[in-house]
């Protein structure tokens, strides 16, 4: 596509900046609910990220088909990830991993920082199989991976006050990332401050007495995915809070006949399908069964549950038709399933159904189907089109022409929406409508001067078409921001050298370096730049 390639891997900073813990952030609810407080303390949930030091799991990973080391280990006091190509003498390195994510009750990744810019590694741990592997989509690349930059729409439900990136950037960050570890009280209790300076006598958030729209949003803001998720208009995510309806902030798509079992974060949906909550309707939520509170550990966890399914079902009933010695209802009803989107990953099927069927494909080509809005009211003929964007650039081609003709038809109509414009922008480049999406990126600079997008791919149609040091200045503007992007690097130093002025097109590419020092076409384009004379033209 069009789009600039957003690529992958490394100074470093000498210690992480550290969040608060989830112990010490929620202590101050712990006078009034310590055994609340203790209990949540060992919640997946409380534990979903922290420092690396405090879940690092030492290991060593071969890739493979990139002929790929990874090492993690401790060293001297800090957590370091090495690799190294085995079949590339020299691309090798080393990076000191800041922060975990995930409880590793299904798996836990770690991230690390490169001055402000904070990346994800290659490869994770997983609970499954006890080891290590490349991160989804990674598989079957046949050379080692370049930096898989981290944004602040991923960390929003591994971690608490996730600060939004610089504007005008995908993952630098001015100071900490997030400002606690782990998911707070507050992340779904909302604002306690007034709570706490009247002792109490401040209304707080509690999620049992909203409605169960209200309810059910503080679950579906982190436990529903879709086939396709979308900001909507004028909206970020990160400023959702407890109290307030998800959709406001967000739109969730499905594709019509997809397999709820083989996508990860599908929860919601699932259980949606059940005959429990279709029989119990707005009554029954995730806290019905979940507390989310406690988790009970494996010697409790069957009698747990187990409970939980008898408050709505006669026991004495269950006597006569079930299985005494299976006390376990999810073995039968619930079944593990593994999710197709995550490797090593088994997913509870929430449809809990009366008479388990095979777990087999449920249609015959959902990547080629209609996306159908769920759990968000509301959705606009603009969100239709975002979410058929958004699976485009996920990969579905099929997706291009109905994204197209979605955007095109609302043209005039997309006022100050930067998101939509950016999208108009870049299939219109790529359709070849180099007019409108000048037109399309240039309303973007309007509203918002350091849009990455914008004067990225507005940059580099002006360069091709001859007008260089209009589409070098728009692209030197978002390079100053967004080092780390080898794309961006390599389109700047091309038109730098253009312009006869070879030094700044190789001083480009080795800042870039400095964050992708394994790829090698930014290599190879540094080699070449060396022939860029001040004539231009190379």
């Amino acid at each position: 596509m069009f789009l600039i390639s957003i690529s992958l891997m490394m100074v470093l900073r000498s210690t992480p900046l550290r969040p608060t813990s989830v112990r010490k952030a929620d202590s101050k609810c712990a006078p009034c609910h310590a055994r609340i407080y203790q209990s949540y303390l060992n919640t997946p949930m409380a534990n979903a990220s922290g420092l690396a030091m405090e879940k690092l799991r030492p290991g060593t990973y071969l890739h493979s088909r990139s002929n790929t080391e990874y090492n993690i280990a401790a060293q001297d006091g800090r957590a370091e990830l090495a690799y190294r190509s085995l079949s590339e003498p020299g691309v090798a390195g080393q990076l000191h991993l800041d922060y975990f994510l995930g409880s590793g009750h299904l798996g836990t990744t770690y991230l690390y920082a490169i001055g402000d810019y904070l990346f994800e590694s290659p490869v994770a741990w997983y609970a499954t199989s006890a080891s290590y592997d490349v991160k989804p989509g990674l598989g079957d690349l046949d050379h080692m991976p370049p930096p898989l930059p981290m944004q602040s729409g991923c960390l929003r439900c591994h971690m608490s006050s996730v600060q939004g990136s610089v504007p005008g950037t995908m993952n630098r960050y001015q100071g900490m990332p997030f400002l606690h570890g782990g998911i707070t009280c507050e992340s779904c209790h909302g604002d306690a401050d007034q709570h706490l300076a009247t002792k109490g006598k401040a209304k707080i958030v509690n999620p049992a007495k909203l409605s169960a729209d209200l309810r059910d949003s503080i679950c579906i803001s982190c436990h529903l995915e879709g086939d396709v998720s979308i900001e909507r208009a004028g909206q970020s995510a990160l400023n959702y809070r407890p109290g307030e309806p998800i959709s406001r902030y967000l739109a969730f798509y499905v594709r019509t006949g997809a397999n709820l079992t083989e996508r990860a974060v599908s929860e919601v949906e699932q259980l949606s399908q059940s005959t429990c909550k279709r029989m119990s309707g707005d009554r029954m939520s995730c806290v019905n069964c979940h507390d989310p509170h406690y988790t009970p550990d494996a010697s409790h966890r069957v009698s747990f549950y187990r409970a939980k399914c008898l408050a709505c079902h006669d026991q004495a009933q269950f006597a006569k038709t079930h299985h005494p010695e299976e006390s376990d209802c999810t073995n039968c009803h619930m079944p593990r399933t593994g999710a197709r989107n995550v490797l090593h990953v088994a997913w509870t099927d929430h449809r809990i159904r009366k008479v388990p069927e095979p777990t087999i494909a449920e249609s015959q080509s959902a990547d080629q189907s209609e996306l159908t809005a769920v759990f968000s009211p509301g959705t606009t003929q603009r969100d239709e089109a975002m979410a058929n964007y958004q699976a485009l650039l996920e990969g579905d081609r099929s997706r291009e022409s109905v994204a197209w003709e979605q955007l095109n038809a609302q043209r005039s109509g997309l006022g100050k929406d930067v998101a939509a414009l950016d999208a108009l922008g870049n299939i219109s480049a790529e359709r070849g409508e180099r007019e409108e999406a000048e037109e399309a990126f240039r309303k973007v600079l309007e509203l918002a001067p350091s849009d990455l997008t914008a004067l990225s791919n507005l940059g580099t149609l002006l360069a091709k078409e001859g007008k260089l040091k209009e589409g070098e200045a728009l692209l030197n503007k978002a390079f100053d921001r967004n080092q780390d992007i080898p794309g961006l690097a390599m389109n700047l130093a091309r038109v730098q050298c253009m312009t006869g002025d070879g030094q700044a097109a190789r001083t480009t590419l080795a800042t870039a370096l400095i964050y992708c020092p394994n790829v090698d076409d930014m290599r190879r384009l540094l080699t070449q730049m060396g022939h860029c004379d001040a004539a231009g033209a190379k």
